[in-house]
């Protein structure tokens, strides 16, 4: 008897990974819409691939809030040790940085996707590049299109990784968000996450400072409250620390309007030691001098703390150092979903079973950035996407060896 036919749509990691999971259990398809593989893969490791974070499992689980209960039997199936010894497998070297995230030796994503599509080949999975997934046949065939023109494929089961919204000039276009509604499929709107977002800056303000990074402050909203660095951008700020708090950010600003990001700009000293140094006699040197020289803050923070603080409404020594430990940041709005490193929304958790499969769509999986999780950058995104791309991989050969006698093509009926 011949093996089953399965088809993968989406050539990411979620994809590829599902694919792996399925080599040499059934006869394995990957489609791709873009001319290669695995190219959103490919930028996001363009300065320095960071596959995983290093911390303890049980404090790795907790970054993924709400949706832990849904992801963590698929991470802790394939924890970030476990994507250490696969990485190491295909014959890359990985470090634990300073801060914990995990990158390759080399720092590149090449190597790695190109040993993996080398490994994929050798267990017998099938490409297929140019080929834009439209849908279902009225039979529950899939139905591309192809420079060839249109194409059907007959599948015992399919996984579906198209990814999210950001970066949609990579392939990450969200056009599969309307497909699945019109078969009933609970779709949440997709939202930009892990993003910058707008701040209203003065002229002076964004042509001298865009660009310049904001280093060894702390960022407080609604109560969470992290070290970090940002960057000044010519429409606002963005950054690891400020990504960290996007989902936060972006849900008050849904809400209210906007939203008020407060920054400390000097974390390791005290409002009264800011207020003492402060206190002494200015004499006749400037303002900025007086400032950079009582409290080390460099022409960027000076700057900063000029353009969000009226220093002429109160100029003590108190109210300037309260600035400095508090100063607000109003956000306008985040910058758009293409701009973003990722997507909040997608397929309701509700809507899949614990293999991954869709409920209202028997036989059709899904995994990765498709569905409606978020995580903050530094390893944690594409851990998920990586441990839910194999678990649905495992659910389909759970579900063929269910419906060997019986298996009707996915979406059918539906």
């Amino acid at each position: 008897m011949s093996p089953a036919r399965v088809a993968v749509v989406g050539s990411g990691p979620a994809g590829l990974a599902a694919a792996e999971a399925l080599g040499g259990q059934a006869e394995v398809h990957v489609f791709e819409a873009m001319p290669s593989m695995g190219r959103k893969f490919l930028l996001a490791g363009r300065s320095g691939l960071n596959l995983t974070h290093g911390e303890a499992l049980e404090t790795f689980l907790t970054r993924f809030g709400a949706a832990r209960s849904v992801l963590e039997r698929a991470l802790r199936a394939f924890p970030p040790q476990a994507i250490r010894h696969w990485a190491d497998e295909l014959g890359i070297d990985t470090f634990v940085g300073s801060s914990g995230r995990v990158f390759p030796t080399t720092m590149k994503t090449s190597p790695l996707l190109r040993a993996w599509l080398a490994r994929l080949t050798d267990a017998g999975v099938q490409t297929h590049v140019r080929h834009l997934w439209q849908g279902w046949e009225p039979d529950g065939a899939l139905t591309f299109t192809t420079p060839q023109g249109r194409r059907t494929f007959d599948a015992a089961a399919t996984v579906l990784a198209l990814g999210g919204a950001s970066w949609p000039r990579l392939g990450s276009t969200g056009r599969w968000h309307s497909l699945l509604e019109a078969r009933g499929v609970a779709v949440r709107p997709l939202r930009p996450a892990n993003c910058g977002f707008d701040v209203t800056w003065s002229s002076h303000f964004r042509n001298r400072f865009a660009g310049s990074p904001l280093k060894s402050v702390r960022l407080t909203f609604a109560g969470l409250s992290l070290p970090g660095d940002l960057v000044i951008t010519e429409t606002g700020i963005e950054g690891s620390s400020v990504y960290a708090l996007s989902g936060a950010l972006r849900d008050a600003i849904s809400a209210q309007g906007a939203a008020t990001l407060v920054v400390d700009l000097i974390p390791d000293r005290s409002g009264a030691r800011l207020t003492e140094a402060l206190s002494r006699p200015r004499g006749k040197t400037t303002f900025s001098n007086w400032l950079r020289k009582a409290t080390g803050m460099n022409p960027v923070k000076i700057a900063l703390l000029r353009e969000a603080f009226d220093l002429s409404a109160d100029p003590s020594p108190a109210a300037i150092a309260a600035a400095i430990k508090s100063l607000p940041l109003i956000l306008e709005r985040p910058r758009p979903i293409a701009e973003a490193i990722s997507s909040a929304g997608g397929i309701a958790l509700s809507e899949i079973n614990q293999h991954f499969m869709l409920r209202k769509l028997p036989g059709v999986f899904v995994a990765g950035e498709m569905l409606d999780w978020e995580a903050p950058t530094g390893g944690y995104l594409l851990t998920a996407c990586l441990a839910t791309g194999r678990a649905a991989g495992a659910g389909v050969v759970e579900w063929l060896q269910r419906t060997a006698d019986a298996a009707p093509p996915p979406g059918r009926g539906a």
